[in-house]
């Protein structure tokens, strides 16, 4: 982007003293005058990028070194992204190499099918995997998604992919036992090709347009698909409109797993206790940036709950109305903050009253996964994005 016109403020800028704060915009405004008001040279628009050839070590080891020194790694191990490895990964459709799946932020990257390929190539994937990889790219590339937002974040978010339909047992995706982790090479490189192309192409380079303060281990993979099988409700993808034959992936900006063991409850009225009571949280962006939290319910939860009686609209609306923090949880400069971003929930409160981890029930979203065991998990996200779910082409 070379004529945004930027100007860099010094961090921090949260949770400072308004005098600090007043020194910082005294220091820039005469440079965001200048640039608002400078007409610089119009943006060139944006073209698909033509692939190069680079001659790189053919020993494997000595490649590690040198996709690290390219910006192409995410420090774990890659491999080669050859151009018979990445033709072999677009098959049919590589004629049609050029063609833009999507412009991702911030660097405003085109992602043509080929660099996504060339990702691909790097994680290690297989050509089944390129249309969930694909259709994941087009849901980012969403303005509903916000990714200009997630990619540069200091907040730990990262897009989570949740695949539904046929597609997930027919390549292996794991929806079972240990789904969020290790075992499974679809998940591992299906989540992994999607954070590659999100660096190399979308441009978010850690510690550099990427600012998160810590991150998670799911920025190297996080994909998993939902257990229709052992799920007593409709999945996901046919909750929001599609068919359940049609496969789908949603992507989903999400901090870690927040785990919820509870082996004694017999009951969803005993059960949404240990719900409600971890997604409750004063640190979460969802309780004032709004946002879809989501409810991973591990398959024997999910089986209480409905021998309770309760449908997926009761488990979300329950939660909702019991996962409150009372506002004297915040601190006062907290209450205050929140109060200007949300003044419906937090301006004019009594301190003893509570406010809900969302805005709404039907913001909560939740799905079955997982094997056995008396586990779940609370998954909070950015706030200010919402999941998006596309279907993936056959």
């Amino acid at each position: 982007m070379p004529h945004l016109q930027l100007v860099a403020v010094t961090h921090p800028l949260g949770g400072i003293d308004p005098k600090l704060a007043r020194a910082k915009a005294d220091g820039v405004v005469d440079r965001v005058i200048a640039a608002l008001t400078r007409d610089p040279a119009p943006p060139e628009a944006a073209s698909a990028p033509v692939a190069v050839t680079v001659t790189a070590p053919a020993d494997i080891d000595l490649f590690q070194d040198f996709a690290l020194a390219e910006g192409w790694s995410d420090g774990m191990p890659v491999l080669p992204p050859t151009p018979e490895r990445v033709a072999r990964i677009l098959g049919p459709l590589a004629p049609r190499g050029a063609d833009v799946i999507a412009t991702l932020a911030p660097r405003r990257g085109v992602a043509t099918l080929e660099a996504i390929a060339a990702n691909l190539a790097l994680a290690g994937a297989l050509p089944g995997h390129l249309p969930v990889v694909v259709a994941a790219i087009r849901a980012l590339a969403d303005p509903r998604f916000n990714l200009n937002a997630i990619q540069t974040t200091t907040h730990p978010c990262t897009p989570l992919l949740i695949v539904n339909g046929p597609i997930a047992p027919r390549l292996g995706i794991n929806a079972g036992a240990n789904a969020l982790g290790q075992g499974h090479r679809a998940n591992a490189v299906i989540g992994r090709a999607v954070r590659l192309i999100l660096q190399n192409v979308g441009g978010a380079r850690p510690g550099r347009e990427d600012r998160a303060t810590l991150g998670h281990p799911g920025k190297y993979s996080y994909c998993l698909a939902e257990n229709e099988a052992e799920s007593p409700w409709a999945p996901l993808h046919v909750e929001r409109g599609f068919g359940a034959a049609e496969s789908c992936v949603t992507v989903c900006g999400s901090e870690a797993p927040h785990n919820v063991n509870d082996h004694g409850s017999t009951s969803a009225e005993a059960l949404v206790f240990a719900l409600a009571g971890t997604a409750a949280t004063t640190g979460s962006n969802d309780v004032y940036l709004g946002g879809e939290p989501l409810v991973v319910l591990g398959p024997e939860h999910a089986r209480t709950f409905a021998d309770s009686g309760w449908s997926k609209a009761d488990v979300k609306r329950v939660i909702w109305e019991r996962a409150r923090v009372r506002l004297d949880r915040f601190s006062p400069e907290n209450r205050e903050r929140f109060g200007v971003l949300d003044p419906e929930r937090f301006r004019g409160r009594l301190l003893a009253e509570e406010v809900a981890l969302c805005a709404s029930p039907d913001d909560l979203m939740v799905i079955v996964a997982g094997g056995p065991g008396k586990h779940s998990a609370i998954i909070p996200t950015f706030g200010a994005t919402r999941s998006v779910t596309v279907a993936i082409a056959r």
